[in-house]
């Protein structure tokens, strides 16, 4: 059976140790890779082995136990979140891996949530039981509050930090231990002592009564001899595991290869198949509803585009989830948005940058192919005799540009056919030129994905590049409502064209959405066939606000009248009226310049916590919470993204180089007036 599964995590939680550890135990590889060394199989690419972090989420295959496993590794740093987006949208199952020592971090609680969204059931492996500071019931504790999650510990660990020796499997109650000799090769079985009993009981009763309370023949077991056989506890886990009712729990240091071979073991009792997963549900293209299509190769074809990466060797390779049905290299496939055929090239299962050759593909496959011209990350393809349109895949709007521009005149037919081939791979990457002063602006999620992807321009194309600071991205938006008309009558190609628009707007608050839009006019103002050219206007004119230009967003609009001629007017006349109306109410809303506010999370020592404090409060942030991690203190609070500019080399300042920081994306916020008379004029 095959299992498709991601390896999810915060940032420096070990999702890379972790996954170079399985590929060794596997009998991939021979000589087990480090991150630290650069010689990590998944981290292929010069960035991400000169940096020492995973950047784009890399495909490999492994067999465990007669079991087929395709692993995505994904990157954990906030600024590639896009790369674990769209791997979760298109796998079975996660593994999600914790630091024993920072627990739940905010990357952790990020992935947690995108696995939730696309119902994806999740196995937790608790990393670091070496580090000083390892405490597994701590992070068992933030699971269930940070999280809402109901861990169930099927492995725990024996001792912790400089103690920790080995593992205990509490289903098949034994403790295991890993050879040193071998680097974890060989495992040592042993009986439970009376202390490692002492120890490790409460957490095998805590198991016994989860499956109890799940399943009666379970139940009955336990109330007769407080025990539960080993395969029935398998079983019911794995059918609570796959409810989403509770996330199996283990425990290792994969740097000192301690645990991993139990993860493998867990993978395949506890997660699903392809054929274990709800069916896919897509749109008929003829409008008459939705169509589940289960993973059947007798089906017709059905498959999501969820990744493109330009190759130097196979030109542009197309990530392929396969649904329904089968296809061979060479047939012809249909992608329903495009309205346009495909002809499959070569289909391949990557193993990292590495490729194998396959004549035919089928449902619950995971695999690239060359050869498409027209698909792009979230289509669909399908058999042109039945075709289904997949729901696609959501990306967040950049919070971060910078300007850019080629050296010298031979660099710039370079720089726009790069630039092309990165925002094809990184949907979450958006160029546009300024039309006031002809730069070339480059938009993306954080400062360090800016920067990878300039790196990328020179290491990887040759172009050679002078770039701007980076830049907030601003947004703009009202704080009342307001109403506007515009009339659009005009000759067009020698006829008159004709329509009035009156809109109303709304703020919307924090959490509404970035648009709403609603019809109130009559019909004999606006008729319905000329609603959609209405919104197709109002979104083209939330591309820019009415202050300095940035997108506007948390607005809600409404028609609530208009007129229209018989004769004279048309969809453009209406989609023009309706950008002329929404331009006008956005300028009389009062309208505000909104700035991205970030959580992030310090980890300090002790000795340095005020100056980090006041650093911070310094920089417009504002503390939520302090929690103490041994000699540690974790501080959590609200930062605007344009006050972290440069912030570690400050922190490291700050701290000696011993304190750490993480933050994602929260939210856009009201940017203070002076700020905004600044930027504004």
């Amino acid at each position: 059976m095959v299992r498709n599964i991601g390896i999810v995590a915060h940032i420096d939680a070990g999702k890379t140790t972790t996954t170079e550890r399985i590929l060794h135990y596997t009998g991939v590889t021979h000589r087990i890779g480090e991150v630290d060394d650069g010689t990590a199989v998944t981290d292929w690419m010069t960035q991400e082995r000169n940096r020492g972090i995973t950047i784009v989420s890399a495909a490999i295959s492994v067999s465990w136990k007669g079991h087929e496993i395709n692993i995505i590794d994904t990157p954990g740093h906030v600024d590639f979140t896009i790369e674990v987006e769209r791997c979760l949208r298109v796998l079975d199952g996660a593994v999600v891996v914790f630091c024993a020592v920072g627990g739940v971090e905010p990357q952790s609680e990020t992935v947690w949530r995108q696995a939730d969204r696309y119902g994806v059931p999740k196995i937790a492996f608790i990393n670091k039981m070496d580090r000083v500071g390892a405490d597994f019931d701590e992070v068992l504790a933030t699971m269930r509050g940070k999280l809402g999650a109901h861990p169930v510990p099927v492995i725990v660990p024996v001792g912790a930090s400089q103690s920790f020796s080995g593992i205990v499997d509490l289903i098949g109650w034994r403790v295991i231990r890993f050879s040193d000799e071998d680097r974890g090769v060989s495992t040592l079985f042993e009986e439970v002592n009376d202390e490692v009993a002492a120890m490790a009981e409460p957490y095998r009763r805590a198991l016994f009564e989860a499956v109890a309370d799940a399943d009666e023949k379970a139940l009955e077991q336990y109330l007769e001899t407080e025990m539960v056989d080993a395969d029935l506890v398998r079983s019911v886990l794995r059918r609570l595991t796959l409810e989403n009712a509770a996330v199996p729990v283990f425990a290792g240091a994969a740097l000192r290869d301690k645990g991993v071979q139990p993860l493998l073991d867990g993978i395949v009792d506890f997660l699903p198949s392809p054929l274990e997963v709800p069916a896919v549900v897509g749109t008929r293209v003829d409008g008459t509803g939705e169509e589940k299509r289960q993973p059947n190769p007798q089906l017709p074809f059905s498959a999501l585009a969820f990744k493109i990466q330009d190759d130097s060797f196979a030109g542009q390779l197309t990530y392929l989830r396969i649904y329904s049905g089968k296809v061979r290299a060479g047939e012809a496939v249909f992608n329903p948005r495009k309205g346009k055929k495909e002809r499959i090239g070569r289909l391949v299962r990557m193993h990292a940058n590495k490729r194998e050759d396959l004549k035919s593909v089928e449902a619950g496959d995971i695999v690239a192919t060359t050869g498409l011209k027209w698909s792009r990350t979230g289509d669909t393809l399908c058999d042109d005799a039945h075709p289904l349109l997949l729901e696609r895949i959501e990306f967040p709007d950049p919070v971060v540009f910078m300007s850019v521009e080629p050296r010298t005149k031979a660099d710039e037919p370079r720089l726009s056919d790069a630039l092309d081939k990165l925002m094809l791979e990184d949907p979450s990457f958006g160029v546009r030129v300024d039309p006031d002063t002809g730069q070339t602006i480059l938009s993306g999620m954080g400062e360090l994905h800016l920067e990878v992807l300039v790196e990328r321009l020179r290491s990887e194309y040759n172009v050679e590049v002078r770039v701007g600071r980076p830049q907030v991205a601003y947004r703009e938006t009202i704080t009342r409502e307001s109403t506007g008309e515009a009339v659009f009558e005009r000759p067009v190609g020698g006829k008159v064209q004709f329509a009035r628009v009156r809109l109303s707007l709304l703020p919307l608050a924090s959490g509404e959405g970035h648009m709403s839009f609603s019809i109130e006019a009559p019909p004999d103002e606006v008729p319905e066939t000329f609603h959609a050219a209405v919104q197709d206007g109002v979104n083209e004119a939330l591309e820019s606000g009415a202050l300095v230009g940035y997108p506007a967003t948390r607005v809600g609009v409404r028609l609530v009248g208009g007129a229209f001629s018989e004769s004279d007017s048309t969809e453009l006349a209406f989609k023009v009226a309706s950008a002329l109306a929404f331009k006008e109410a956005f300028s009389a809303g009062d309208p505000v310049l909104m700035e991205p506010l970030m959580i992030m999370e310090i980890v300090t020592p002790e000795a340095f916590v005020g100056d980090v404090i006041g650093d911070f409060n310094g920089r417009r942030g504002k503390v939520i919470d302090m929690e103490r991690r041994n000699e540690f203190k974790k501080v959590n609070g609200l930062i605007p993204l344009r006050e972290t500019f440069g912030y570690a080399t400050d922190l490291r300042s700050l701290t000696q180089g011993r304190a750490s920081y993480s933050m994602e994306f929260k939210e856009f916020n009201p940017l203070p007036p002076e700020l905004s008379a600044k930027i504004v004029g």
